[in-house]
């Protein structure tokens, strides 16, 4: 269709291309107020959201929650002796520290970290089984000095196990322990050393285990053998 624009007091026709369907008028294209009642909007046509200026569009907000696990009483404990142990230049209890903190901080970025003080007392007392290990190589190569070292740090060691406040089972409570388990695991029908040291682990959980898990699984066996 055309259509008249004046420039400059002048008429000038402009032709407007109307790109609707032969026979549809703009009528057409909004739906009457039945149609938008009864379906709108129509098949396969989807209706974007109205934008309004000035109003921003809704957005979904998550939160995620970040918080570290609560820290145990005794690691607390340890990192404030280390800064004591370095004004007074303690070298053996510095050493002792600084490694099991260390050790705790690597544990932190795995899946099992250090959350609860008989944790923390399990990788004092596994630290201080391998040092009086090496203090035993130490005195057989003749490195007297060397094992006295490793003592000294095995004797830090035990004095923060001792007071923990975590339960410890001495090797002959372990026996005990591996009775009782040997009575269950019969009554069971499943007489096995899995079966028993499962359960030995289970009684012993959450507490200071003076003796390594070789040691009790020896224990299980002389047991069973009777």
């Amino acid at each position: 269709m055309s259509m008249l624009r004046p420039t400059n007091g002048q008429e000038e026709t402009v032709k407007v291309t109307d790109k609707r369907p032969i026979g549809q008028s703009s009528d057409s294209l909004t739906p009457s107020s039945d149609q938008r009642t009864s379906q709108w909007p129509p098949d396969n046509q989807h209706v974007w959201p109205t934008v309004v200026p000035g109003r921003a569009l809704p957005r979904t907000i998550r939160f995620y929650s970040d918080a570290a696990p609560a820290a145990p009483p005794l690691l607390a404990n340890l990192k404030a002796d280390l800064k004591t142990a370095m004004r007074a230049k303690d070298a053996a209890r510095l050493s002792v520290l600084r490694s099991v903190l260390s050790a705790t901080n690597n544990a932190a970025k795995t899946s099992s970290p250090i959350v609860t003080d008989a944790q923390l007392v399990a990788l004092l007392r596994k630290t201080q089984r391998a040092g009086q290990d090496a203090a035993a190589q130490f005195r057989a190569a003749g490195r007297d000095d060397l094992a006295d070292k490793e003592d000294l740090q095995a004797k830090v060691m035990a004095e923060y196990i001792a007071n923990s406040g975590v339960l410890t089972v001495t090797e002959a409570d372990v026996r005990v322990h591996v009775e009782k388990a040997i009575e269950q695991a019969t009554a069971a029908g499943k007489v096995s050393l899995g079966e028993v040291m499962k359960l030995v682990n289970a009684a012993v959980q959450g507490k200071d285990v003076e003796i390594d898990k070789k040691r009790i699984s020896e224990i299980i066996k002389e047991a069973l053998e009777k």
